[in-house]
């Protein structure tokens, strides 16, 4: 099954040439990558967060295999939805979905659904791909979409998934797709965003959670970044490190209604 772009032509370039020279112009070819264990990346239009995401991507060690996690925006399918096999199509070349891995995935954990519905139009991990191929030409996906905000699933799915990929070698990386506040003037925007930042720093599910809803957070990816947190404990996770932050406001200029992008990585 080839799962075709959605937002190719709106989020990004829908020429391979021109997605190609963005992707290198967001990319520091003279950073240093080192490996880790899970990253967090925006997925807005790359016009406004391509620069967070290509700082991110510019500073890691890309395994062969990427799990990706982010949220349901279009409330279509089941809480949890797995894209079990196939391919994903972007401008350029296609990533082919690690079956194996996710077939490992969905055994395990009974609540996560076999399902392309909620992938179809959904955009959040389809606009991390182009920076994934740029960083390995090579590299497999398990694409997760998470509808649910249940603690204890998203608890249980967290510690299932370090179970599975403790001992591969190489470890898969974990991949959370999302933006941060939305819609509040830019200065109110980074004062929320940086008490979410600073419960992911100190690797704090429960600390995110308590962020998120005194300082109404509207964190799209809420659910995901708080599974990864959980697996990233599990397999002996140090430090999270804030690469770059920024509103959509810095690249439109309008500072009344902005979004907060963060790019960070967990080792």
């Amino acid at each position: 099954m080839i799962r075709q772009p959605a937002v190719a032509g709106q989020f990004y370039s829908a020429s391979p040439e021109a997605l190609s020279a963005d992707v290198a112009r967001y990319t520091d070819l003279s950073a240093d990558r080192r490996p880790a264990l899970a990253v967090v990346s925006p997925h807005a239009g790359l016009m406004y967060s391509g620069h967070v995401a290509g700082a991110v991507f510019s500073r890691v060690d890309v395994p062969t295999t990427v799990i990706l996690l982010g949220p349901n925006h279009t409330g279509v399918g089941p809480p949890l939805s797995v894209y079990q096999d196939g391919a994903w199509l972007i401008p350029g070349g296609t990533v082919p979905v690690d079956r194996d891995l996710a077939g490992a995935i969905l055994a395990a954990f009974p609540l996560a659904e076999a399902d392309a519905s909620a992938h179809r139009n959904e955009h959040c991990l389809e606009v991390q791909l182009p920076f994934l191929r740029h960083a390995r030409p090579d590299v497999s996906i398990v694409p997760i979409v998470l509808g649910s905000d249940s603690e204890q699933t998203l608890r249980d799915l967290g510690l299932c998934l370090a179970r599975l990929i403790r001992d591969r070698a190489p470890r898969p990386l974990l991949l959370v797709s999302t933006d941060f506040s939305h819609y509040d003037p830019d200065p109110v925007v980074r004062q929320k965003d940086r008490h979410a930042i600073e419960a992911i720093e100190r690797l704090d599910p429960d600390g995110l959670g308590a962020a998120v809803k005194r300082y109404r957070i509207t964190m799209c990816g809420y659910a995901p970044m708080v599974t990864v947190l959980h697996a990233v404990r599990s397999l002996g996770a140090t430090g999270a490190s804030l690469i770059r932050y920024a509103t959509s406001g810095d690249v439109s200029g309008d500072r009344g209604s902005v979004v907060g992008y963060a790019g960070l990585v967990i080792t």
